[in-house]
């Protein structure tokens, strides 16, 4: 089992390919949790490193019991499920990796895409592909979008465009490329957008591929490889520096935020606090979760590749390094999938606490700050699915995507 896991960590996803999305079959199946356990000791879950900051008082301090809880199939169908994201209204936009976005509405799920750029998009490996897709916070009034895919080349190509006339349809014609980053290898590639609480787009790209980081992009600031990015998209044309980035001034490439990357798959950012948590994908032996809170200025260096979570790697300098707020070895999993803070009414409970997966064993942590502000994971849920990815609906809401083609929601047990 540990040699199928390790062959999995430079792909990321199955390979298998499912046919058109349809409605969810009925009844809908729910998954079962396990017990809450302390996770601190080596082997019974991911390590959380300690901190001093206190707990936002919109969160809880104790992990919940997970058996108030479970996991809804809302539809099904879908072919390779790589992101979920809202426009703001009641619709559900699910990315397909080969180069489709369908929409849900409720449980349907409409047999015409909202977007097909299968012409465009590349997927020879199978971290390739439609991987990002993020709304402008302005969308109901300029109808704009993000996404973020790998071309016929196998090179990053962040985009925007604009819906039609027809709102359950996008205008495939309206493509304005912003950004083109080439890609030295085919694998880690990230491909998370999002748009942070000052109204910037957020990039999440990986180190190039191959394995150790062979080019050092982690730790170079003249490289958009291994990073995540932040750009001001209406502030110029295609795009403008914000002031405030940490190399806005010079030293290193103006959209970088954050480096020391290695591919961060899905970042989000907790949308009562405005804290930034990342999923990074570890190389042989450790996956880890990093964390900026939201008063923490740019240029924070989260270490690859010179660590590996917290643990040396490739060496060199580690001075000024930020550590992740949680790790796990792979004896628990072998990739992990970054999550979302949970903040739907209905789970009162559940207020705060970051749920994050990994993608081999189906594995659900939740993560919080205690009352004595140290950061606290255990093991909420043995889900069986292959977990490509979260999302969240105007409600708060909590979405995960079984790459295999479905997707379901956090619900209450009632």
């Amino acid at each position: 089992m540990r040699r199928w896991w390790m062959a999995l960590v430079p792909l990321l996803f199955a390979c298998n390919l499912l046919g058109q999305a349809t409605q969810a079959p009925h009844p809908l199946p729910v998954f079962t949790s396990s017990a809450p356990t302390e996770t601190s000791s080596p082997g019974a879950g991911p390590a959380a490193t300690e901190t001093t900051v206190p707990s936002s008082p919109a969160s809880v301090s104790a992990l919940p019991d997970p058996a108030s809880a479970v996991w809804a199939m809302v539809a099904g169908g879908f072919r390779r499920p790589v992101d979920i994201q809202s426009a703001g209204d009641g619709r559900l936009f699910v990315v397909e990796q080969h180069g489709v976005i369908r929409m849900v509405e409720g449980s349907q799920v409409r047999p015409e895409p909202f977007l097909d750029i299968t012409d465009r998009v590349g997927i020879s490996a199978n971290e390739q592909g439609l991987l990002g897709l993020a709304f402008h916070p302005e969308y109901a009034a300029n109808g704009r979008f993000f996404v973020n895919y790998t071309d016929s080349r196998g090179d990053t190509v962040i985009a925007r465009y604009q819906v039609s006339q027809d709102p359950a349809r996008a205008d495939p014609g309206s493509e304005a490329a912003l950004l083109r980053i080439d890609q030295p290898f085919a694998n880690h590639n990230g491909g998370g957008l999002a748009f942070g609480p000052d109204g910037t787009l957020y990039i999440g790209t990986g180190d190039g591929g191959s394995a150790g980081d062979p080019q050092g992009n982690g730790q170079r600031v003249d490289t958009l490889l291994g990073k995540i990015l932040r750009i001001d998209v209406d502030g110029g044309e295609p795009y403008a520096i914000p002031a405030d980035n940490p190399f806005a001034a010079g030293g290193g490439r103006g959209e970088i935020w954050a480096h020391g990357l290695r591919n961060p798959w899905r970042f989000s950012f907790d949308r009562s606090t405005g804290d930034l948590y990342i999923g990074d994908v570890g190389q042989n032996t450790w996956e880890e979760i990093d964390f900026q809170p939201a008063d923490q200025r740019g240029g924070l260096n989260f270490g690859w590749n010179i660590r590996e979570g917290l643990h040396e790697y490739g060496g060199g300098e580690a001075v000024g390094l930020t550590d992740p707020i949680a790790e796990y070895s792979h004896n628990l999993g072998c990739s992990v999938t970054g999550g979302v803070v949970v903040r739907t009414p209905s789970l009162p409970e559940w207020q705060g606490v970051y749920l994050y997966a990994d993608y081999c064993t189906g594995t659900i942590w939740g993560l919080i700050r205690d009352a004595a502000g140290a950061w606290q994971s255990a093991v909420l849920f043995e889900s069986g699915m292959t977990i490509s990815t979260f999302g969240q609906d105007p409600n708060g809401d909590v979405y995960v995507a079984d790459h295999d083609g479905a997707i379901y929601r956090l619900e209450p047990v009632r």
